[in-house]
């Protein structure tokens, strides 16, 4: 808390214009961690607050997406895990998975292949579905290890497993 009061402006100017430049960051986390306008809303407000708070300690010779996406992970595992409710938290289908849709299909199949990508991630355990999503949204395979703290050849094998657990399950 102290570390907060004594940031300057131009600090807190600075961290709410990286906050609302990258601020997708946090709505894709949300959106794959929390099902419910509630819960999303609670999510963002919790990720907001612990970057806000991790803030001072950022390093800026880092990548401040990479320190984003990791704060805002971990708070989302972290608030997840916790939840009483974990039947309310569920991945929505939202824009990443209908990219995954074969646009050459009819709208059927896509509607029925999305559904089926929907049902494989809601299953997966938070690590893969944290992965799944960096991968989803074209980071290299260095960012994902940065962001969750394991190893590029780690983040290659089981980028790997999940695609052919795709294939094979879809």
């Amino acid at each position: 808390m102290e570390q907060m009061a004594t940031m300057t402006a131009d600090a807190r100017q600075v961290f709410g214009e990286l906050l609302e430049r990258h601020r997708r960051i946090v709505f894709k986390v949300v959106n794959t961690y929390a099902w419910h306008p509630a819960d999303r809303d609670e999510l963002a407000q919790e990720i907001a607050t612990q970057l806000w708070r991790a803030y001072p300690q950022y390093d800026p010779v880092r990548p401040f997406t990479t320190w984003m996406y990791r704060i805002a992970l971990n708070v989302a595992i972290s608030q997840v895990r916790s939840s009483v409710h974990h039947d309310r938290h569920s991945v929505p289908l939202d824009e990443t998975l209908h990219d995954l849709a074969d646009e050459r299909g009819s709208d059927h199949e896509s509607g029925q292949r999305v559904r089926a990508l929907h049902r494989f991630i809601a299953q997966l355990d938070k690590l893969n579905r944290a992965l799944l999503l960096l991968y989803l949204e074209d980071h290299s395979y260095r960012e994902i290890a940065d962001i969750l703290g394991i190893s590029e050849t780690n983040v290659a094998t089981k980028i790997s497993r999940l695609k052919q657990r795709i294939r094979s399950e879809i």
